[in-house]
């Protein structure tokens, strides 16, 4: 299942990422995050997904209803 707006914030909040910092990570444009994080239009599963990467690479697990940072070994 694709994130939602209200992860894509809280992992940002994790991570201490502007949007600006998640769109570099991503290449994500401007418009599609700041859109689909004020829940204002849900971008293709492509980006979805890339945004999800860019999240995970970084160090945030997605868990069932949130995100948390995961463990480091």
């Amino acid at each position: 299942m694709p994130i939602l707006p209200y992860q894509c914030r809280a992992a940002r909040a994790l991570l201490d990422w502007s949007q600006a910092d998640l769109i570099k990570a991503s290449q994500v444009g401007r418009s599609t995050l700041a859109k689909f994080e004020s829940e204002y239009s849900v971008p293709n599963r492509r980006l979805l997904l890339d945004i999800e990467a860019a999240l995970e690479e970084a160090g945030v697990e997605f868990i069932e209803g949130g995100v948390r940072l995961r463990d480091k070994p």
